[in-house]
């Protein structure tokens, strides 16, 4: 057949050639050896910018890979909800994890200890911070968690943070007096960071000084004193030396165990102290405090307030749909009667609309929910509060009074998310039975 007449031409998929992501050397100026792991670069680097450029690219923000046994498990969560990642072979997965921890810096040869680190990274010209974090023990293999940050996405004020112009005022009431502790709890991925620094913005820094002996990291706080403790010091000779200054409000280390917690109370009728804490909320940061200090009269007149918060789905406002919710929900969660209508996530689509043609949302691909928001929670040591301190009363009673006395609670400040269209009933829901 001259000139081809006749022949079925055969269609060529071309496929879309995907930007991996770029490393961009170790955080904290961490020296990485290249050359003497050549081969672990040459076996694990081009698999490692795979998985990130495809959990980046959907919007993962913690990606973890497990080992265990002859298994290898790699997952991540995407505005708090986990799904599965790809498939590795233990060999694979190994590979992946060496190759991390060699980008951020870390000891390869280390087994039985965590270490932590970094990588600079770029996708699609989007600056990341990676933090690496690795866990290893005989019983629960070895773990690889991933956290990463949009540099570009700043959370600082605490208006960016979430809090209502009321949530902030009384934050800000706390730090009157220059005496006292103030703590942030939460348990451990929940945002317990970024809220204890966003309460540190709230203070009145035109009014008050405000020194910091805790590494800040990449999160600047305008007007505040970063003091150095000088060699030989302590961490007691430096609060002294903090304390001489008159200072208003000092920021310290996360509390991690009793001794800390005693040391900052030995100053707090001098000054008042922020900190955070792991707990699993602001009534049981009050009995972990409790449990450390064994005196209550000590707890009652030194606590001014814990602070607690919650990580939320936040319904993806190119999708989201408005409905008309029934009024027996509204009277029952006690809502405003201007909320006639709320908003929540489409139905997902079935195979026959997908075959039909019909696409996800591009934006929040198909899920219904783009980021998180913030709730939030305190328990002020007011009377009633002191008196069920001194009575024993549960993390339930401890709630239950800060209801009657007005406090904000998760739920309440949920609820005003649900209602400003932000998030849905069932998502909040959702994060309660968590």
């Amino acid at each position: 057949m001259i000139f081809g007449f006749g022949k079925k031409k055969q269609e060529e998929e071309v496929e879309e050639e995907v930007e991996h992501i770029e490393f961009q050397g170790a955080l904290w100026d961490r020296e990485v050896d290249l050359a003497s792991n050549s081969r672990l670069a040459e076996v694990g680097l081009v698999p490692t910018k795979e998985l990130l450029t495809d959990c980046l690219s959907r919007r993962a923000d913690v990606i973890r890979i497990d080992l265990k046994g002859d298994k290898s498990q790699v997952s991540m969560l995407i505005d708090g909800a986990k799904y599965a990642g790809p498939r590795y072979s233990k060999q694979q997965a190994f590979a992946v994890m060496q190759v991390l921890k060699l980008l951020a810096g870390l000891d390869l040869k280390l087994r039985g200890q965590s270490q932590s680190g970094g990588i600079k990274a770029t996708l699609n010209e989007v600056p990341y911070e990676l933090y690496i974090d690795t866990l290893s023990s005989p019983t629960s293999g070895e773990r690889v968690t991933v956290t990463a940050r949009n540099t570009q996405i700043k959370l600082s004020t605490p208006e960016e943070v979430g809090f209502s112009s009321e949530f902030k005022d009384t934050v800000r009431d706390f730090f009157t007096g220059r005496k006292g502790v103030v703590l942030v709890c939460g348990p451990p991925m929940s945002g317990t960071t970024t809220t204890v620094y966003a309460v540190l913005r709230a203070v009145d820094a035109y009014i008050y000084s405000v020194y910091s002996i805790r590494d800040s990291l990449w999160r600047e706080v305008p007007y505040l004193t970063q003091f150095e403790e000088k060699e030989g010091d302590d961490t007691e000779a430096t609060l002294l030396r903090i304390i001489r200054l008159e200072s208003d409000v000092v920021f310290v280390d996360p509390i991690k165990s009793a001794e800390d917690l005693k040391l900052i109370l030995k100053f707090q009728d001098k000054s008042t102290f922020l900190s955070e804490m792991v707990a699993k909320d602001a009534a049981h940061g009050i009995l972990q405090v409790l449990q450390w200090v064994e005196d209550v009269d000590t707890v009652v007149d030194s606590l001014r307030a814990t602070i607690s918060q919650k990580l939320i789905r936040a319904l993806c406002p190119k999708c989201k749909e408005a409905y008309r919710p029934n009024p027996k929900v509204v009277e029952k969660l006690g809502l405003p009667e201007e909320a006639k209508i709320l908003y929540r996530p489409p139905k997902a689509l079935t195979e026959e609309e997908l075959a039909q043609g019909l696409v996800p949302c591009e934006e929040c691909g198909g899920t219904g929910f783009l980021g998180r928001r913030a709730i939030f929670e305190y328990i002020e040591l007011t009377d009633p509060i002191r008196e069920a301190i001194k009575g024993k009363a549960s993390a339930s009673d401890l709630k239950a009074i800060a209801r009657k006395e007005g406090m904000l609670t998760l739920q309440k400040d949920g609820l005003r998310l649900v209602i400003e269209g932000a998030t849905s009933l069932d998502e909040l829901q959702r994060t309660f039975k968590q």
